[in-house]
């Protein structure tokens, strides 16, 4: 307790440390249940848990964000366990003026289906039908980005980002935005310098492949444009990403400072930002801020 930032867990410092970082709103995930609620998705008492977790969401709304209106964006967490639970959880509370909420990047190895499963369809529909997006953090549901767990931490924290490659990869080619197309998705904290690549990739595989694959898009669509349709890219620093903007969809990127982290540019976060954005012009600033 003494050794952490009081903006971590204190609304009122948290706001002079975004004041001090020239940030307007932040979006705040929960880290002691866990980005996805696993804290409360473990637990054998499911009534109880679910009790807990509507609790957590109702202050998180109510008493974090409803402290300071304007600065925060509110971020639902869901009862990953029961589909139709995590439906009526995003109707609720986007009742609230919620309309975030967070899933695993792979619910497999918390001992979940797939993405590819019919069996989340209940919460891919509520989150359609009430405007709700769908936050996937790195970290989220895939093990550390690691071949060798001996190896140094900087291994594991350079190669998360680019973890949700595999994430998006599994989004663009499953059925979720085709049988619900109003679904939104955020890569929180994946970066966008790899997106490119990702983009020209799922497009030639597609083309090279669909015709003994027999998958296909709505209306003839590629695959890069199903990605710009339903996701939304997130960076701290990515003077790549930046330079090649064009090719991921300005409309598409947006920015993060990523505090308390370490991996964090507070308190310097627009000079460290706008070292990336020389020559940008000020209506592409506007969008990716």
């Amino acid at each position: 307790y003494d050794q952490m930032r009081r903006g971590c867990f204190d609304v009122h410092e948290r706001i002079r440390d975004m004041n001090v970082n020239g940030v307007l709103a932040s979006m705040c995930f929960g880290s002691f249940p866990s980005f996805c609620g696993k804290l409360w998705a473990t637990a054998k008492d499911k009534e109880t848990a679910l009790v807990m977790l509507r609790a957590y969401n109702d202050w998180h709304i109510d008493e974090w964000c409803g402290k300071h209106p304007g600065r925060f964006i509110p971020l639902a967490i869901p009862p990953m366990w029961d589909p139709e639970l995590m439906a009526e959880e995003v109707r609720r509370v986007a009742k609230k003026g919620c309309h975030a909420i967070t899933f695993a990047d792979n619910p497999g190895p918390l001992g979940y289906p797939s993405l590819h499963a019919s069996h989340w369809d209940p919460f891919w529909k509520a989150c359609s039908d009430e405007a709700m997006v769908v936050c996937i953090h790195i970290g989220s549901g895939t093990r550390p980005a690691m071949q060798d767990m001996n190896a140094p931490v900087e291994v594991m924290i350079a190669g998360t980002p680019i973890s949700l490659f595999g994430c998006a990869n599994e989004l663009v080619f499953s059925e979720i935005f085709t049988k619900f197309p109003g679904v939104k998705v955020a890569l929180s904290e994946g970066g966008i310098g790899w997106i490119p690549y990702f983009l020209e990739r799922i497009d030639y595989v597609h083309q090279h492949h669909h015709r003994w694959t027999l998958h296909g898009f709505p209306s003839g669509k590629k695959p890069s444009d199903v990605f710009r349709e339903h996701v939304i890219t997130c960076f701290i620093n990515d003077a790549v990403g930046v330079r090649n903007r064009d090719l991921i969809g300005i409309d598409n990127i947006t920015w993060e400072c990523d505090y308390p982290h370490s991996d964090s540019t507070w308190p310097k976060a627009p000079e460290t930002l706008f070292a990336s954005l020389a020559g940008v012009p000020d209506e592409d600033i506007d969008k990716i801020t």
